[in-house]
């Protein structure tokens, strides 16, 4: 790890964003990764497997208790949907700023369950876990305490889920991957974009053959963010329009690529073997500076730095042949997509811009049998638990029925649908997409976080085979209140 990044992870503290004190210094130079560090996150791959992570059933859990770090943007939602889901004991809930843990527990106790313990303070994170017998850390803080926050979950003996990205480094992607191995624990990046309903029924769609041998896949996070990341009151000291200024990368990934990564068989039976990045210039942060702090001195500091290009577009060949891109844009005044697309041999599915599609030729086909096709492949999970996830909330639904699967899965003993090789693999996108940037779009090699055990390992099971027994209570009283769905 390099002077500089300890140095910043010393500024950082838990919230929902929070920072803990000072600020970081803004980055004169790309951080890419080294070569040397490149070259040594490539031979990691080379290494035996300790255990393999994909496939793994850990102990069932009666009984799943949660601590929750981070009650800002994503925190306060995770915990209310975690609210409905039987068989979950909320146990703690932490943020660096007081105020946030408690406003949280009324809404555990507003839905008839016990109070939480509640912890703050720069290593409020660390005492919970310490004091507390947790079974799962629910990770929704900045992006930079996700790795720190999930090695220690996981070396005290719990299971981790974080937000995404769950590593900004290709070394963190490593010790997450290794400490996974050795400890045996869960390591979840909560990719909720994987339980959107039509990206599950393309995925079901592709495992039953209906695209033929996918050759092609896109995806996206193409969001406005800007009035977001220069609001005061967004995320917290700002931290995520700095993000903007230390990286020259596709600075979000995974939203698109989680699903179509999961369609492409990317770890389980392919895996992304190099990419290409090219990026734009910035044509809008730096001049929204310069106008708000015209009229605000509090933006002075922002003004002058040099900030990530509006549009970066990431293209990934893998060890098959096959193709991915992979889009980031949140500056540009664009309607909201992800793109998922996928493309096989057979026909191809798109979903942005609306209505949802499908071809199997040179026309879509028409809603009638589009209709007919959700009936026949939509999947198992959705049909069991699809109508109280929409109920419950979270965008359309999706962040339920992730929240739900999880705990159903560690309740049962189940193999997860996400596992430690996706967390890392989808979020190594960043750095190595910053490395491309620098050296004017050069391919760049991409790390076999499984060592190997791609070629063998199982896709993702798709049925509630050996669970699907967790109940959802309380959701009549739902839909009188709101979600708070930032990402």
């Amino acid at each position: 790890m390099s002077s500089n990044r300890r140095n910043f992870l010393r500024h950082l503290a838990v919230g929902s964003g929070a920072l803990a004190m000072g600020l970081p210094s803004f980055a004169s130079t790309p951080t890419a990764p080294s070569d040397r560090e490149l070259d040594a996150a490539l031979k990691q791959s080379k290494k035996q497997q300790r255990f393999n992570m994909c496939g793994y059933a850990a102990p069932k859990i009666d009984k799943v208790r949660i601590g929750f770090i981070g009650q800002g943007q994503r925190g306060p939602g995770a915990v209310q949907r975690m609210s409905y889901i039987d068989g979950v004991e909320i146990v703690a809930l932490c943020d660096l700023l007081p105020e946030r843990a408690t406003k949280s527990n009324q809404i555990v106790t507003k839905s008839g369950r016990p109070a939480a313990r509640e912890y703050s303070g720069e290593n409020g994170w660390k005492d919970m876990i310490n004091n507390e017998k947790l079974d799962l850390v629910y990770i929704t803080t900045p992006w930079e305490l996700h790795t720190p926050q999930a090695l220690y979950a996981m070396e005290h003996g719990c299971h981790a889920a974080s937000e995404v990205p769950i590593a900004l480094t290709l070394e963190d992607c490593w010790k997450l991957v290794e400490t996974s191995e050795r400890t045996k624990k869960h390591c979840m990046m909560l990719e909720n974009c994987c339980y959107d309903f039509f990206e599950l029924l393309t995925l079901n769609m592709t495992r039953q053959g209906m695209f033929g041998e996918l050759v092609h896949a896109e995806g996206a996070y193409i969001h406005d963010l800007r009035d977001l990341n220069f609001s005061k009151k967004g995320y917290q000291n700002m931290w995520r329009l700095r993000e903007n200024i230390k990286h020259n990368a596709n600075l979000y990934p995974t939203h698109g690529l989680g699903p179509i990564a999961q369609c492409m068989n990317i770890n389980r039976g392919d895996k992304m073997d190099y990419l290409v990045t090219m990026a734009s210039n910035d044509f809008m942060m730096a001049d929204m500076a310069k106008e708000k702090a015209a009229a605000d001195p509090f933006y002075n500091e922002f003004v002058g730095k040099s900030y990530r290009g509006n549009m970066s577009t990431t293209s990934v060949k893998t060890a098959k042949g096959k193709t991915l891109m992979i889009q980031h844009d949140v500056t540009t005044p664009r309607p909201y997509s992800r793109i998922h697309l996928i493309s096989g041999t057979k026909g191809m599915a798109s979903k942005y811009p609306s209505p949802e599609r499908i071809a199997f030729g040179h026309s879509w086909i028409k809603e009638e049998e589009m209709t007919k096709l959700k009936e026949q492949y939509t999947p198992e999970i959705i049909k069991h638990i699809g109508d109280l996830a929409k109920q419950v909330g979270g965008h359309g639904g999706m962040d339920f029925m992730m929240d739900w699967r999880l705990i159903d899965c560690l309740r049962n003993g189940l193999p997860l649908d996400q596992d430690v090789y996706d967390a890392a693999a989808w979020s190594c996108i960043v750095p190595l997409s910053e490395k491309s940037i620098a050296k004017r779009a050069s391919s760049v090699d991409i790390p076999d976080f499984t060592r190997g055990a791609w070629k063998t390992n199982k896709p993702v099971e798709l049925t509630l085979k050996g669970g699907g027994n967790t109940g959802v209570i309380g959701v009549e009283k739902k839909s009188e209140s709101k979600q708070l769905n930032v990402h």
